[in-house]
């Protein structure tokens, strides 16, 4: 376990207190795949380095979470290590390559669930497999100098287990879907596993140093509502609730994403996660009245604006923070990971909106405020 008190102190925990559902300044902001391919930075890397050599090594790792963080100097409020939600299957004894070009790809995914008990290791030690990823995060602490909090992550086990079973991506998740209605005691079989792994790697994640975490289901949204409550749900509970109980005293705040499953906004704000991220079907509006002041929620411009040229950017940016309010449980991010070909200047045009939007409103609700109390006392 790293020693914590070793780090350099945190100087912007304005993620940290909003997560918590304090009052802040105004919305703190980061983006989901904000070190990436988008970034002429990253691009550069990777001519030099495969993308899982990248996550393998601390040190290049360290070096890829930190480009958006310099390149935007003060006007990102988190940074998430840079790693990948398929790290898990690897720990569990699957290959998993990175094809440029087409994503990750299995070249023996599970077929059948008698699958299991030949690819799959019985017991993974994460500290065994995944040593690599603890060691980037304590390196990442340090090197951010108390700038903004790291956030560590998973993929949720019903996203984990689609990507064993399809070989890769789907735009189907027939085969995935086919375990669950065919196999269904099989895939309970799998997802426990795999949640088993999910809680001792965030765990690890926190004592190496994560100040926050976050838990991606991807593909939740192609359940129905029916299956979703079935294959995601239960899992996504155990993750919070089971990490929690470990950690006590040294647990952090949690996020859960379910991207796609709007239907289950309800259901997600009362499972143990302090935070519930949004994509961008859902308006601030309906989005707050369902959750009713219980979790912070973050994002959800949609990503595909930053192609849309600066009006379009600064009017969606705006219409977000305002529709979400600025100085309690919120995080502005988008309702997804930024794409790769976006430029760099759109994604600071949309940072700095936030920003601006984040202090105009906080500066309204603190008149309001003021007002107020003026016509009590009056």
């Amino acid at each position: 376990m790293t020693d914590t008190t070793s780090f350099p102190p945190l100087k912007n925990d304005l993620i940290i207190r909003a997560a918590r559902g304090e009052k802040t300044e105004r919305a703190p902001v980061w983006v989901m795949r904000q070190a990436g391919r988008y970034l002429p930075e990253f691009r550069a890397e990777r001519v030099e380095n495969d993308f899982f050599k990248i996550c393998r090594t601390p040190e290049l790792a360290t070096k890829v979470t930190l480009q958006p963080i310099d390149r935007y100097d003060g006007l990102l409020d988190a940074s998430i290590i840079f790693s990948d939600i398929l790290v898990i299957p690897q720990a569990m004894g699957m290959t998993v390559e990175m094809v440029p070009g087409k994503g990750p790809h299995f070249p023996t995914p599970l077929i059948v669930p008698a699958d299991m008990a030949v690819q799959l290791k019985e017991k993974v030690d994460v500290h065994k497999e995944l040593q690599y990823v603890f060691d980037a995060i304590t390196m990442t602490r340090h090197a951010l100098n108390g700038r903004v909090p790291l956030i560590g992550f998973v993929g949720a086990p019903w996203t984990l287990m689609a990507y064993m079973i399809e070989g890769g991506g789907s735009k189907t998740l027939s085969k995935a879907k086919e375990w669950i209605f065919k196999h269904p005691k099989e895939s309970h079989e799998l997802l426990g596993r795999i949640t088993d792994v999910c809680v001792d790697f965030l765990i690890g994640q926190v004592h190496a140093g994560a100040q926050m975490l976050q838990v991606f289901e991807s593909w939740g949204g192609e359940l129905g509502p029916h299956d979703f409550e079935h294959f995601s749900l239960p899992y996504l509970a155990q993750i919070a609730k089971r990490v929690k109980a470990e950690l006590g005293e040294e647990a952090v705040p949690m996020t859960v994403f379910a991207k796609g499953s709007w239907y289950a906004l309800d259901k997600l704000s009362v499972i143990g996660y302090e935070t519930v991220s949004l994509d961008w079907t859902h308006t601030p509006e309906s989005a707050k009245a369902i959750t009713q002041g219980r979790v912070t929620l973050q994002g959800n411009m949609d990503p595909n604006v930053l192609y849309g040229g600066d009006e379009a950017i600064v009017a969606a940016a705006t219409r977000m923070v305002r529709g979400f309010g600025s100085t309690r449980r919120y995080i502005a991010n988008l309702g997804h990971g930024i794409l790769p070909t976006v430029p760099v200047e759109a994604m600071e045009l949309f940072l700095k909106t936030v920003h601006r939007v984040g202090l105009e409103v906080a500066a309204e609700e603190k008149a309001a405020e003021a007002a107020n109390d003026i016509k009590i006392i009056g």
